[in-house]
């Protein structure tokens, strides 16, 4: 599992400097509004720190040349309640037609959307912790979809995933701190694990 750094390409670089091997690409928001400095990303749509339908779909048409290299776009979601996010998904998931489209699972989640072509493994900790992400990461990979988790800051969660399979992660506490990737690295190094 690599992971995707919400960062200005300095940010991104230093990070690959701690840990190449742990660093896939970069994940823009509408919230920071980065510029696109990696070849390999993707597009959170913000709703953990409230989502902003304006600077989402401005984000969505400043990429929108490129969008065949995105990874995928987290459709808006409502944190810690999957029906409220199937709701929005029904009426909103067009909003990023034309690209690949990742449905973000949360508590109470009980499927991946047919149209969604990648699950996105958001909501409160306890859900991310449960036994219910991880069948949801299970399924979505068995359907051959892209699988990315959220909110992934230190070492414990982000072994449980990456031994499931899920192929990206990103975490404000690994953009931002660089002791949170460290801590990650070399408890991978020290289980003889490669990400």
């Amino acid at each position: 599992m690599k992971f995707l750094i919400d960062g200005q390409r300095h940010r991104i670089k230093f990070r690959q400097e701690q840990w190449a091997d742990g660093i896939g690409g970069q994940l823009l928001t509408p919230l920071t509004r980065y510029n696109l400095s990696h070849k390999i990303w993707a597009i959170d749509n913000g709703a953990f720190s409230g989502f902003k339908r304006d600077s989402f779909r401005a984000l969505l048409k400043r990429e929108f040349h490129i969008r065949q290299n995105c990874l995928f776009v987290s459709v808006p979601d409502v944190v810690g309640d999957h029906k409220a996010t199937l709701e929005l998904w029904n009426k909103h998931n067009y909003l990023a037609n034309n690209w690949k489209k990742a449905f973000v699972a949360q508590d109470g989640y009980d499927g991946l959307p047919e149209n969604a072509d990648a699950l996105f493994i958001g909501g409160t900790d306890s859900f991310k912790d449960s036994d219910d992400a991880i069948s949801a990461v299970k399924d979505a990979l068995a359907k051959g979809k892209h699988v990315h988790i959220g909110r992934v800051n230190g070492p414990t969660r982000f072994i449980k995933f990456h031994l499931i399979g899920a192929h990206t992660c990103d975490g404000s506490g690994v953009s931002r701190f660089h002791g949170d990737i460290e801590a990650i690295r070399d408890e991978m190094i020290r289980q003889g694990l490669t990400p």
